[in-house]
């Protein structure tokens, strides 16, 4: 009776654990559970996405969206007062110098008129850029009300103030230029190519 009871339990535990397996996600053989919590809030994955650099299509980051609730529409996760969180795994090194330029590039293409009024933040976002190695992570944690918490590789940097700030930096990935539609096309729920 002792071993019937013991398989039994072992039996749940494997099952339990493949059933936990089934529900992450993989991009490039990189993993992200499903669900993150961000100050009480159950966050979901909504895609993920390859940055690809230059003609030559070079991977340099796996990005995870995640959501309060998950949409295929960009407009609505980029308006939605809800909490969410973005994740740049690196699949490369990349100078800080690069990732600088790459804020300029993005957020000259997506902030429009909005651009002097956010100079200052954008200034601090580049100014908390160091080199990245593979492995590492950038992750923004958008706080309605708040703005964004912004940690390279599990130590935090700061929190950038202002919705205003929150929606353009998203857009940069989200917006109608985004650094390549492999990475808007992932995040939004397609396939990570």
């Amino acid at each position: 009776m002792f071993k019937h009871a013991c398989l039994l339990v072992l039996m749940a535990l494997t099952l339990c654990g493949n059933v936990a397996f089934a529900h992450a996600a993989e991009c490039r053989g990189i993993n992200f559970p499903d669900q993150v919590q961000i100050e009480g809030s159950t966050l979901t994955l909504n895609g993920l996405g390859m940055r690809k650099a230059t003609f030559l299509k070079i991977n340099v980051y796996v990005a995870a969206l995640y959501v309060a609730r998950t949409s295929k529409d960009p407009d609505v996760i980029i308006g939605s007062n809800t909490p969410k969180e973005l994740i740049l795994h690196f699949v490369r090194d990349v100078d800080g110098s690069d990732l600088a330029d790459a804020w300029d590039e993005g957020f000259a293409k997506n902030a429009k008129t909005q651009l002097s009024a956010l100079k200052e933040r954008i200034a601090t976002l580049k100014g908390w850029m160091a080199d990245v190695k593979t492995g590492q992570q950038l992750i923004f944690e958008f706080k309605p009300g708040s703005g964004i918490q912004v940690a390279t590789d599990g130590a935090v940097k700061g929190t950038i103030k202002g919705d205003d700030f929150a929606q353009v930096l998203l857009s940069i990935w989200l917006g109608a230029d985004p650094p390549n539609p492999e990475v808007k096309a992932g995040l939004l729920g397609g396939s990570c190519s």
